[in-house]
Formats: C-alpha cells, sequence, structure tokens
C-alpha cells in the first residue's frame, strides 16, 4: 500500500520485542460510527459492486477537478496538510528571520519560489553555465561531468546512491541503479501501442532545445527535431537494455555485489549487469550524448524556471501522460517544494501544532495489537511448517516501529538558500541531499533515521531494517479517527499497519530476515506453497480489465496484493479480539461491526481517476487501482463473505478453492 522513504522528530521507537494480548485502548467520551452515509451508493448491492457501493456517494460529491489525474480520500488529506503547511510557512516567509536559521531558509525558499516575476524574466538564464559547459565537453570529460551531475540530482545512464549492504544490513554501501530515460518506464519505449507518447515526448524535447538555448550553443539550432530523435533513439536502446519492472521486485536478480575496481570494468558500457552487454558510450556519436546529458539537465530544472518551462513541461507530463486539464496552483506546487527539500524542518513545525500525543498513544495500542494478531495468524498457519513459523515469529517479534515522527532531528546549518534564483535553491538542496546520501557510504545504518517526513500522507516498511513507519500525516480520517469506533478504525488505519507488517513477509520481504539481511529463512516446501498462494492473487489480477483491452499486472503489483490481502486479514483478527473484549460497539448506524470494518477499508480509496492516469499508474505503479484494491482484494476474504452475505452467482463473488490466504 505504502512505500519508504525522511523525517523530523521526537519520541518514536516503540519497540515490538513482545506480542502479548493486545492492550485495551480508552475509549473517547463520545463515539460516532466512522461511516458517512453520503459516502455511499445505495442505488447499487454490495454483493454486486461493493466498490461502487461503498465510494460511490463519494465519488458523485467530489467530481475530478481539471487540476488531477486521480482525486481521493488520499488526496483529500493530503490537500488538508498542504494547506496547513501552507499556514506554517507563509507565517514564516512574511517574518524578518535571521540569516542561517531554518526559519531565514525557508522563508527565502518560498518567496523566491513565489515570485514569479523574477523567475519569468530569467527564463533559461539560471541553466547557461550548465548547459555550456556540457556544450564544450571531450569524450575524456565524460566520466567527472557524470559524477557532478549526479551530486546535482541529475542520472543520466545509472543512478548512485547509498543503502544499506544487502548481507550485512547494518553497513551502507553503494548501489547502483539503472535509470536515464525521460518518460520513465522502458514499456513506454517499446510498446507498439505507445508511438503517441513517444512522438509527443519528441516534440518537447525538440522545443526545450530551442527554448533553453542549447541548441545555439552546441551548433544544432534549426535542427532541434533531428537531435531530438537522435536522443530518442539512445533512450530507446537503454530502454532495450533495462531490466522489466517485474524483474526488479526480485533482489536475486538485482543485486550483484562487486568491488569498485570490479565497477570501474563495467563504467566503458555504463553497466548494472545488463548494460554490461553493450558499448553505448563508445558507439553513440558524442554530440548526441552531449544532448541527452543536456536534456536530463532541462527537464529536471524546468519545473523551476519561466512559466513557459513548466506550462511545456506540464504539457507532456501532465496532460499527455496522466490526462489531467490544468497545472496545480503554483502556491500548492512550491509548498510541495518546500516540503521536499526542509521536510524535517517543516515536519517539526507541523507535529508541533498538529499532531496530538493522545493520537500516537492510540496508534502504539493498535500495532501492538496488529502485531499480536499477526503472530496468532502466524502461529495457527496450517501450511507452514514449524521451523518457517519460528523464523517468522521471530522477524515479527524484531519489528522496529516508528510512528508519528523521529525522536532525532535532521541539521539544515550546511544547506544554503538565497533570494536570487528558485532554480539555485533546488539545486543547492539537490546537491546537500546529495552529499548527505554519499556520506552514509562505508558508515553504519542509522536506524533511528526516518524515510518519510511527519507530514507525509502514506506508510512504509523496509526490509534492510525491518522496521515500520506511521506518520503523523496518516494518521487522521478516513485513515484514523479518535472519535470513531474502533470497528471503523480496525478497517482503515488498521488494515494500513497489517499492511506494512505483512510487507515483511510478502514476495519481496520474505527474503530478508529479522536483521535485514538477504537470507533465505524458509523451507524448500513452505517457499514452494508461499508461491502456489501468491500465484492465486496474481493470476486474479491479471485478469481484470482495467480499461478496455488493458489488464491489470498481478506480478508487478503482486507485493502490494499480498499486503493488502494479509492487511484486511491481521487487522480482522484484531478486530475480533477487541469485539471479543467488548472494545466494539454493537449496530451503529445500521451497520454491523462487521460490515464497518469493510465500509471503513473501501472508504479509504474512493476516487475519481481518468482513463489516462489508469493507463499510466498501470505502466508504473506497483499498487493496483484504488477500485481493485477493494473488488479484487475482498473476494478472497472470507469474513466479507458472511459481513455482506455474498452468494455464488453474485459477481462479488469468487470460488473458495480461487481465493488466496497466506498471512
Amino acid at each position: 500500500m505504502m512505500t519508504s522513504v525522511m523525517a523530523l522528530g521526537f519520541v518514536f521507537l516503540a519497540s515490538t520485542t513482545s506480542m502479548a494480548t493486545p492492550a485495551k485502548p480508552k475509549k473517547p467520551k463520545k463515539q460516532t460510527s466512522g461511516i458517512t452515509a453520503s459516502n455511499l451508493d445505495n442505488s447499487v448491492k454490495p454483493t454486486a459492486d461493493f466498490y461502487q457501493y461503498a465510494c460511490g456517494g463519494w465519488m458523485a460529491n467530489n467530481p475530478l477537478g481539471d487540476e488531477y489525474a486521480r482525486f481521493g480520500s488520499f488526496d483529500v488529506l493530503g490537500e488538508n496538510n498542504q494547506a496547513q503547511l501552507k499556514d506554517l510557512v507563509t507565517k514564516i516567509a512574511a517574518q524578518k528571520n535571521a540569516p542561517g536559521t531554518v526559519e531565514q531558509k525557508i522563508g527565502d525558499f518560498y518567496n523566491t519560489a513565489m515570485n514569479t516575476e523574477v523567475i519569468n524574466k530569467q527564463g533559461a538564464q539560471p541553466l547557461q553555465p550548465e548547459l555550456q559547459n556540457i556544450a564544450k565537453m571531450h569524450r575524456n570529460d565524460l566520466s567527472v561531468k557524470m559524477a557532478r551531475m549526479l551530486m546535482d540530482g541529475s542520472t543520466p545512464f545509472f543512478a548512485l546512491f547509498g543503502s544499506a549492504d544487502p548481507d550485512n544490513s547494518s553497513m551502507t554501501i553503494a548501489h547502483i541503479w539503472q535509470s536515464g530515460l525521460g518518460i520513465g518506464d522502458r514499456d513506454y519505449y517499446l510498446d507498439k501501442d505507445q508511438q503517441n507518447i513517444r512522438d509527443e515526448y519528441v516534440k518537447l524535447m525538440t522545443k526545450m532545445f530551442s527554448m533553453s538555448n542549447y541548441s545555439a550553443i552546441a551548433g544544432f539550432k534549426g535542427k532541434e527535431n533531428e537531435m531530438a530523435n537522435r536522443v530518442m533513439a539512445l533512450e530507446t536502446l537503454l530502454a532495450q537494455y533495462a531490466i522489466d519492472k517485474t524483474v526488479l521486485r526480485d533482489p536475486y536478480q538485482t543485486i550483484h555485489k562487486c568491488t569498485p575496481a570490479e565497477f570501474q570494468q563495467m563504467i566503458p558500457a555504463i553497466n548494472v549487469q545488463q548494460y554490461l552487454k553493450n558499448n553505448i558510450l563508445e558507439v553513440t556519436d558524442f554530440d548526441v550524448i552531449k544532448a541527452y546529458l543536456a536534456w536530463n539537465v532541462i527537464r529536471g530544472a524546468a519545473s523551476y524556471l519561466s512559466d513557459e518551462f513548466v506550462d511545456a513541461s506540464f504539457d507532456f507530463y501532465g496532460k499527455t501522460l496522466s490526462g489531467r486539464k490544468e497545472n496545480r496552483p503554483r502556491w500548492k506546487r512550491v509548498i510541495d517544494n518546500v516540503d521536499d527539500c526542509l521536510g524535517e524542518a517543516v515536519g517539526q513545525m507541523y507535529v508541533k501544532n498538529y499532531f496530538p500525543a493522545e493520537a500516537k498513544q492510540r496508534m502504539e495500542q493498535l500495532v501492538k495489537n496488529l502485531q499480536w494478531a499477526l503472530g496468532e495468524r502466524i502461529k495457527a498457519s496450517t501450511w507452514m511448517t514449524d521451523q518457517t513459523k519460528k523464523n517468522a515469529l521471530e522477524k515479527l517479534a524484531a519489528f522496529t516501529v516508528k510512528i508519528g515522527y523521529p525522536d532525532k532531528w535532521r541539521d539544515y546549518s550546511a544547506l544554503t538558500i538565497g533570494t536570487e534564483s528558485y532554480y539555485a535553491n533546488v539545486m543547492n538542496s539537490r546537491r546537500f541531499d546529495m552529499a548527505y546520501n554519499m556520506s552514509k557510504i562505508g558508515k553504519k545504518v542509522d536506524p533511528t533515521e526516518w524515510q518519510m517526513t511527519p507530514q507525509t500522507v502514506n506508510a512504509y516498511y523496509d526490509p534492510t531494517t525491518n522496521e515500520i513507519c506511521f506518520p503523523a500525516g496518516i494518521l487522521q480520517p478516513p485513515f484514523f479517527d479518535m472519535n470513531a469506533d474502533d470497528a471503523a478504525n480496525y478497517g482503515a488505519i488498521g488494515v494500513v499497519i497489517g499492511h506494512e507488517m505483512t510487507h515483511g513477509f510478502d514476495d519481496q520481504g520474505r527474503n530478508y530476515d529479522k536483521d535485514g539481511n538477504l537470507a533465505d529463512w524458509w523451507t524448500e516446501k513452505d517457499a514452494a506453497t508461499f508461491k502456489e498462494k501468491a500465484q492465486l492473487i496474481v493470476d486474479h489480477f491479471n485478469s481484470i480489465e482495467v480499461a478496455p483491452g488493458v489488464f491489470g499486472n498481478g506480478e508487478f503489483t503482486l507485493g502490494e496484493n499480498i499486503a493488502d490481502n494479509g492487511g484486511l486479514n491481521v487487522s480482522y483478527t484484531a478486530f475480533q479480539k477487541a469485539k471479543k473484549d467488548g472494545q466494539i460497539k454493537g449496530e451503529m448506524d445500521g451497520f454491523t461491526p462487521e460490515q464497518r470494518f469493510f465500509l471503513a477499508y473501501a472508504a479509504v480509496w474512493a476516487a475519481n481517476i481518468r482513463e489516462a492516469e489508469i493507463l499510466r499508474r498501470t505502466k508504473t505503479d506497483p499498487h493496483a487501482l484504488g477500485r481493485w484494491r477493494v473488488n479484487a482484494t475482498l473476494r478472497h476474504i472470507d469474513p466479507f463473505y458472511e459481513a455482506f452475505n455474498i452468494q455464488p452467482g453474485d459477481p462479488m463473488y469468487m470460488a473458495p478453492e480461487k481465493r488466496s490466504h497466506i498471512w
């Protein structure tokens, strides 16, 4: 469901070395059912289309605005958080702040980014030194140039970053990853039905080579389209050597450790195993390579330059790829960039103003309850041998849990933010972040570091640290409601918690042990059974027609679908225990506790989405679309059938032998 990745903080490590009987949370004085009647579409039976029944009212009441490719419950909460951040940032920006302080950096970043008069007057000027440098390059300058571009946050050909050693998760080593495709996924370059996307991409390059003045600097003015097609051919060649996204999910096929000396031998071919098979750099005209490097700089800068660049970039990446009709208001884009560049500094203020301590305490209780439930389900599993169960329980007990915000905040004193150029501030931030990441290589992994900011509306599991994290930003309705009966909370935030826990045991996470090392702790029999059960999920999602003639990718979305499946089962077990202990009310607003559980789950995924965005996400997003995270996933959950009396012949019904029960 969620992902992994920076933050802010104070107290957050809720150790999970014990899986005792779940704690009993204190109830608020007055509780609601947690179900909003206007979200429902009573013209549809829950047995026919549960997503439409549970979310149809919300969808009708929240039509898709022109600035959105998709708008859902996540986005509503994100918009609310963004408005809160705007209030914090604009108040700081209106003050005279002491030089060098975090407040000065936040204020100057925001004010400079909002000064469109200056930005439009500057035009392409901020890019000229870098573009001139590229145009003057010789082939033997390439290695140094690519290293400098990496530190500027640009990753032509491949990316390099510091991350945990898969064989020794306590240490950070350098990782190389495929990169450098301007459209994104390799399928856009290789699939026959994507020619229109490729044509529009070439048009964008053609336009920006001229707008940026690079074609004049490099001596191909008037031939921008010809050069754009040659760069497109180079990127297509890179795409042919790129590893497919489904293969990238397997750590055993993507992790190939080598010494710096051994990697140096790969450099002539720009290789990470696959690239070793080609000699792209040796055979490609160096003018094309330079244009490709310049294009990486230009497209990476476009959002921070004049309106002409912003609009051209949006026409392709916003309209063509996602179907959006207009760009988001500037203040929203700028607040997002303040958040990206000074996330923990902003997050510290966010937590102080908007995150109550009692929400953290309630979450700690829920997490403990979910851990207990997953432990019970592992113990009761009929398909795992005792040895694999023992290893799984040890891994579960070793989880590190991070809730709300970190206990150690990042130091921004080395980051320089001025008032001369929005683009310069972004570049300074990129260099600051890259230097921070590179400085980790060869050092111990910091177990207290967060990979998301507290204000992020998301959550994550990291297999290399065996940690689950729930930022403050997601601990709000519709995910978490302090005033709602816990049937709804277990269906919403409870499933989120269970989802992240299950990631530790999905098709990727199961390859890592309790210490975060890549190690096989499964018996051969159990591993084979796991794959058989997982294949049921793959087959089901492969069979879903998400758009006319376009089907879901069950292999690519398998990890998230397993996590949804497990999250529902684990949270339902914890919910039933809470109900047995008298912590859940009976019927409320006409719904049983079990019905409220599943309605709350569905409400999390309420959304409207454009067809172009459906197609884009099907190619690039490892999560299934919201409609299918409800309708497809619930078909595998036995208690759902009981809650809504789903019978053979009902559209929501799936035969028991086709249902997958893993966790």
